[in-house]
């Protein structure tokens, strides 16, 4: 009989077939049915999460300028989500910026294709999961991760900005991240783009109507971030907010970024 062909990364380890545990390292650590263990077992998680750590800031600090590319894995290669991923990526990269991705299938995967294609620098950052999912074809700088929060870190730390496609919980969960964090001051000025309005508009309506209506958000805060269809809008705008940080006032930042654009 033959084997089946699941694999999983938990971090350097690859595991396959029967050596594939019921449960991953976030599992565990967060399992408050565990706690019991502690003295034992978290400490060595420390240590693993420390060494997650090191391991991403250490790979990743030579990177160009980036743009962290994010959206569903549930998009086929063909599908309208797909092509916006892969003219995100190929634009991103013909701008300078290499493209990190969380380097599965679906929108990840086009954006990987879009930035590899066009010559750019294609990152995918994997994470350990329940399903299978390994990292896509596209990636040329890849690392496996087991904890989520050591995985975001590396998100936005080597990130110039954020270009959100449609997506599903583990999208959101960027985007409402990435919004709190320059929503607080946690992050400098870091342009957060949305792209497809036909699939955004109804939470940016819900977030106008609700949150902001009943002031459980401020007046500008929905101005924290871009809602567009234009893949050169949307790469134009990151490198406005690029040039106003290194000081150019905002109508040169995006006079400048226009000329380049055009004699690139």
């Amino acid at each position: 009989m033959t084997k089946s062909t699941s694999e999983r990364r938990r971090g350097p380890v690859t595991l396959r077939h029967e050596a594939i545990p019921p449960s991953t390292a976030d599992q565990k650590l967060l399992d408050s049915r565990a706690r019991s263990d502690w003295k034992t077992r978290d400490a060595w998680r420390a240590l693993r999460i420390l060494s997650e750590f090191v391991e991403g800031f250490e790979t990743l600090s030579e990177l160009p300028p980036a743009v962290s590319v994010f959206g569903s894995a549930r998009f086929k290669p063909g599908s309208a989500h797909y092509d916006l991923g892969e003219r995100v990526g190929a634009a991103l990269a013909r701008a300078g910026y290499a493209v990190i991705t969380g380097g599965g299938p679906g929108v990840m995967e086009a954006a990987n294709k879009g930035a590899s294609d066009a010559g750019g620098v294609s990152v995918g950052l994997g994470i350990e999961l329940p399903f299978e999912q390994s990292l896509n074809e596209w990636v040329d700088l890849g690392i496996d991760f087991r904890y989520f929060f050591a995985r975001k870190t590396m998100f936005v730390k080597y990130a110039n900005g954020f270009v959100v496609l449609p997506g599903g919980f583990g999208t959101m969960d960027e985007l409402f991240e990435a919004l709190t964090l320059v929503q607080t001051k946690k992050v400098t000025r870091f342009p957060v783009v949305l792209m497809g309005r036909a699939y955004w508009s109804g939470l940016i309506e819900w977030m106008r109507g609700t949150m902001a209506a009943e002031s459980a958000i401020g007046p500008n805060d929905l101005d924290l971030m871009l809602i567009t269809d234009d893949v050169d809008e949307a790469v134009q705008y990151i490198r406005t907010a690029d040039s106003e940080l290194h000081g150019l006032p905002a109508e040169q930042a995006a006079q400048q970024a226009a000329a380049e654009e055009a004699g690139s």
